[in-house]
């Protein structure tokens, strides 16, 4: 008698019961399951509309990066993105994610003081339960909030707020300097054979706005980055990291440009950017257009993940021959108490040529799927990242 075999089966037995008990429970109390999905995934990128939210999107993310300089001279780079995740599909082990809570809303904010070498980030969760902090994202207008973090739209403006738990404060109005660029086909911005989401960018904000941190209060100024996606689609094994870069160079024009790795870590053909000139004009690249080499690596000593830490890109099609390198080598964020995930991102120098001129400028870097935790995500550790993070500072740096 094969006891193995047959122990086996009655573990697998009651798991289904499990999960047919636990989707049971959460179409009692939270309702059917959509599929997220009504025809409407590829079409075009349609605006203003689509700079709001979309409740019938499964993902969708609102995502700024920027460099500044304070009246002082100090500079540093940030970062500020919100999500919001439609949670009908999602499931820890037996457990769907929609009997927690539906949709959920996240954010992150990040700041590299580049003159000390300092890198100090915050995250949020909230799916508007008793113990959350209060988050909205409004499909009739641009309007995000998450507690007192806030970003919306007045006039053309985007007006941003953030902070982080030692008491420092961050607020920005971003304006528009080129008109958007639409990623992709249209906006439509394909990650593997029939799975795309929608996808465009402000490549260039004028930013001003006020830090206040225990020093007292400061103006600066300088240029952000605004990248928004939204849409339902299918992770793939073509899906399993990218290494994503927006680079604003001083002549005025910017660079976007991405590669999607596989299971192999290799590139795939879904990889692509975007060139933009200095009087706004731009171009789609394909995954062949351009090349990005590794030159050097970091590895964490949290995580123990392993990043790409310098790198040359190439665009014969412009004559563009860069170093991209991070200001700090330290810019890693652990989101396992938000959004699942330990990432790097990060604000990095420019350096070398655009169109054969001698150049320079500012970049912001992202790194996703060297460490690979998220793939055995820990319900307890998501559910901690809420009300008892802020309480113990916890996942906070």
């Amino acid at each position: 008698m094969d006891l193995w075999g047959t122990g086996q089966d009655l573990f697998r037995s009651a798991e289904n019961s499990l999960a047919d008990s636990f989707e049971f429970l959460a179409h009692m109390f939270a309702g059917p399951a959509s599929n997220l999905r009504d025809g409407t995934e590829h079409d075009p990128v349609s605006l203003p509309r689509d700079l709001a939210a979309h409740s019938d999107a499964q993902t969708e993310w609102w995502y700024y990066t920027g460099h500044v300089r304070t009246a002082s001279g100090r500079r540093f780079g940030f970062e500020l993105v919100f999500f919001k995740r439609r949670t009908d599909l999602d499931k820890f082990k037996v457990v769907p994610l929609r009997l927690i809570g539906n949709p959920f809303y996240f954010a992150h904010f990040a700041m590299s003081d580049i003159d000390s070498k300092k890198f100090r980030y915050a995250h949020r969760k909230s799916s508007n339960g008793p113990l959350d902090l209060e988050a909205a994202a409004s499909d009739e207008a641009y309007f995000l909030k998450l507690g007192d973090w806030q970003v919306y739209e007045s006039n053309g403006v985007h007006v941003l707020r953030a902070s982080l738990d030692d008491g420092t404060e961050f607020s920005a109005t971003a304006s528009p300097e080129k008109p958007v660029v639409l990623n992709g086909d249209n906006g439509v911005s394909f990650k593997d054979t029939g799975e795309a989401s929608r996808y465009f960018a402000y490549t260039r904000m004028k930013l001003d706005g006020i830090i206040g941190d225990r020093n007292g209060v400061e103006r600066f100024s300088g240029s952000a980055w605004m990248d928004r996606e939204f849409g339902t689609w299918k992770p793939t094994d073509n899906q399993k990291g990218w290494d994503w870069f927006s680079i604003q160079f001083d002549g005025g024009q910017e660079l976007m440009c991405y590669q999607l790795r596989n299971s192999k870590g290799e590139p795939t053909q879904f990889s692509n950017g975007r060139f933009v000139d200095e009087n706004g004009e731009h171009t789609r690249l394909a995954a062949g257009d351009f090349e990005i080499t590794e030159l050097a690596r970091w590895k964490s000593p949290r995580s123990d993940a392993e990043y790409p830490s310098k790198w040359r890109i190439a665009v014969p099609r412009f004559d563009i021959s860069i170093i991209v390198e991070p200001y700090i080598a330290d810019q890693e964020l652990d989101t396992r108490g938000t959004t699942m995930i330990v990432y790097w991102e990060g604000a990095c120098s420019v350096s070398g040529s655009c169109r054969g001129i001698s150049t320079s400028g500012n970049a912001y870097v992202e790194l996703v799927g060297y460490d690979r935790s998220h793939e055995s995500p820990d319900l307890s550790t998501f559910l901690i990242g809420g009300p008892l993070e802020r309480i113990f500072g916890l996942g906070t740096k």
